[in-house]
């Protein structure tokens, strides 16, 4: 049963083993995602002044500042589902605790939502980033054929 829904009913027929998996994943996926974050700072300092430009300047300190979020909040969800890794034991040590496991369901169902919504978002600020440097390094090559002239 490997279909993860938000909806309560879903959530509470993932066995144990879907929701490590489920974990497991996401690990991967931030992980990479602080990888990529740290690519995407270099890649910004690389590019500072062209960035720094009056044409950009407005843009690229949002996407900046909404960059710095996202590195924040990936450390906070690693962190999270680290911490929500670590109490899969109640799901399968055999004791019926139908508070706990009720809780850790709820909590599993939350990181679902959590981390969707949070991929969106960093999906959208990738793009965004990607299309202004993309932006910033034709204006630079055209500037340089320029000045070749």
């Amino acid at each position: 049963m490997k279909t993860i829904q938000t909806n309560a009913r879903h959530t509470e027929w993932l066995s144990a083993e879907d929701m490590h998996d489920t974990s497991k994943k996401w690990l991967s996926e931030l992980e990479f995602g602080k990888e990529e974050q740290l690519f995407f700072e270099d890649l910004i300092r690389s590019f500072t002044l062209q960035i720094l430009d009056n044409n950009h300047f407005e843009e690229s300190k949002i996407l900046i500042v909404k960059l710095s979020k996202i590195v924040k909040q990936t450390q906070v969800l690693i962190n999270a589902v680290i911490s929500h890794e670590k109490k899969l034991s109640i799901l399968v040590d055999g004791v019926d605790q139908i508070q706990e496991e009720m809780a850790y369901r709820k909590e599993h169902r939350n990181l679902i939502e959590l981390i969707s919504e949070f991929q969106k978002r960093y999906k959208s600020i990738k793009t965004k980033l990607f299309n202004l440097i993309k932006i910033v390094m034709k204006e630079g090559k055209q500037k340089r054929l320029l000045d070749k002239q």
